[in-house]
């Protein structure tokens, strides 16, 4: 009889199923933050940079993640437009879009940040990659006009392609010295824990939108 044969055939086909599924699942869920200094965790220690802390909530919170640092100080929008494709990797299944604001601070016309930000979206619509976008805010010195053209940049591209925002990065430590490294404009090691604190659940909900996220 073969009955013993298929049935041993059987079974290590399932267990093989089994273990592709159990393999698949094993894999964590990856993150890339992709942006500048505020990012890349400049004057920082190891450790105390946005990624690292942001990795770490999720983790504590029961998300089997890793968060990639892709963050370059003194990037502009047009900087990261150029970088984007190898700085994020396939496989990618969230980035969290946090750029403009060196454009900001070099005046640079807001229509420029507009257009590279929206070529980034887009690229990663076309590799289905869900996106963050972590809004910035200009700098009141720079003049009512400017800073309605820049403020706007974010909320009107997020919806444009229908992704989360979170509308200010430095929300809770802008304007708080205690906050600050010595320069006034990068978070120390506890204003990245007030950050991570902050967009936590905006993070969360974006992973739960991602198909396969939990």
């Amino acid at each position: 009889m073969s009955f013993k044969p298929r049935f041993a055939a059987g079974l290590i086909l399932v267990l093989a199923i089994c273990g592709a599924i159990s393999s698949a699942r094993a894999e964590p869920f990856k993150i890339v933050g992709f942006g500048d200094s505020l990012m890349a965790g400049f004057g920082l220690g190891p450790g105390e940079g946005f990624t690292d802390k942001l990795q770490a909530a999720l983790r504590a919170r029961g998300h089997d993640v890793t968060v990639a640092n892709a963050g370059v100080s003194g990037d502009t929008s047009s900087g990261g437009l150029a970088r984007l494709d190898w700085s994020v990797p396939d496989g990618t299944q969230l980035v969290v879009l946090e750029l403009g604001a060196n454009d900001m601070l070099r005046g640079i016309a807001p229509d420029i940040t507009r257009k590279n930000l929206d070529e980034m979206l887009g690229k990663l619509k076309q590799r289905r990659i869900a996106v963050l976008l972590a809004g910035m805010r200009a700098a009141p010195n720079l003049g009512a006009d400017y800073q309605k053209a820049f403020d706007a940049i974010f909320p009107d591209l997020a919806g444009k392609y229908d992704v989360a925002l979170y509308p200010f990065f430095l929300d809770g430590v802008a304007g708080q010295p205690a906050l600050q490294l010595e320069d006034g404009l990068h978070p120390n090691a506890g204003g990245v824990d007030l950050m991570v604190e902050r967009i936590l659940p905006t993070v969360e909900k974006a992973i739960a939108a991602v198909p396969g996220g939990s």
